[in-house]
C-alpha cells in the first residue's frame, strides 16, 4: 500500500512540475505577483497535506520565479539599462584593442 501512495505522490509531483515548467514565463510585475501568489496557495496546500516533497520543490520553483522577476524588474530600470550598456562598450572596447593589437602583430611578422 506504501508503493501506491509513493507512486501516486510521484505522478502527482510530476505533473506539478510539468504545469508550472509548461506555463509562460511572467513577462510584467503583475503576472510575477499573480504567479508568486498561486506557488505560496499551493505551498500552503502542500503543507496541510503533509506533502513535504511536494511543499519543497513548488518552494524551490518559487525561489526561481522571483529571480526571474527581479531580474525582469531590474533590466526595465533605466539605471540598469545604462550599467549594462556601459559594460557591453566597455568589452567591445576591449576586443577592438585586441583585434588591433593582432593586426599591429601581423603587420610586424610581414614586414
Amino acid at each position: 500500500m506504501r508503493l501506491k501512495l509513493s507512486l501516486a505522490a510521484i505522478v502527482l509531483l510530476a505533473s506539478a512540475n510539468t504545469s508550472f515548467a509548461q506555463a509562460a514565463e511572467p513577462t510584467d510585475a503583475a503576472s510575477c505577483k499573480a504567479e508568486e501568489a498561486t506557488l505560496e496557495q499551493s505551498i500552503a496546500q502542500a503543507r496541510a497535506r503533509g506533502q513535504m516533497l511536494r511543499r519543497r520543490q513548488l518552494t524551490e520553483s518559487l525561489a526561481v520565479l522571483q529571480g526571474h522577476c527581479e531580474a525582469l524588474a531590474a533590466a526595465k530600470d533605466p539605471a540598469t539599462q545604462i550599467k549594462r550598456q556601459e559594460q557591453e562598450v566597455q568589452q567591445l572596447r576591449l576586443e577592438l584593442e585586441r583585434a588591433e593589437a593582432q593586426l599591429r602583430k601581423l603587420k610586424a611578422a610581414k614586414s
